[in-house]
This record gives C-alpha cells, sequence and structure tokens, in this order.
C-alpha cells in the first residue's frame, strides 16, 4: 500500500495553481481536514470550490496516495 500523501505535496500542489492561497491542515491521516482560502472562489458554489482542489489532487486519489480529505473552501471576506 503506497505511503499517505505528505501534508507538503498536497500544500504545494494547490499552491501551484492558487499561488495565493492560504491553507490549514487539521487533524491527521483518515480525519484529515483541509482549510482552503482563496479569492479564486469568489461566485462559485461550494460544489465547485471542491472540484476545483479535488481536480488539482485527482493523481494522487488515484494512485491511492491520498485516499480522504475533508474540504473547506472560503474566500478571504468568508474567513
Amino acid at each position: 500500500m503506497p505511503d499517505l500523501m505528505n501534508k507538503d505535496i498536497i500544500k504545494l500542489t494547490i499552491q501551484k495553481a492558487l499561488p495565493e492561497a492560504s491553507l490549514e491542515f487539521i487533524g491527521d491521516d483518515c480525519n484529515l481536514q483541509l482549510l482552503v482560502i482563496s479569492d479564486t472562489f469568489e461566485g462559485m458554489p461550494t460544489i465547485k470550490r471542491h472540484r476545483t482542489i479535488l481536480d488539482l489532487l485527482s493523481d494522487s486519489f488515484k494512485s491511492g496516495e491520498l485516499h480522504a480529505l475533508s474540504l473547506k473552501t472560503r474566500t478571504k471576506m468568508e474567513s
């Protein structure tokens, strides 16, 4: 079974696409939650915000490096 994906790799992957994003991890492993704050989310419904992040990590989900991630997505005004 592949090792769980490192938080630093998740952060780098997201910040490569959303350089202004602020990320905060809460919990570990199976209970990992990620808060992403980015003005890119302005005007997007929650499902589209989550899809944006999950699409960035899709290869890691497919490979099994990452198997679960709870997301919270906000704009700077919402945080």
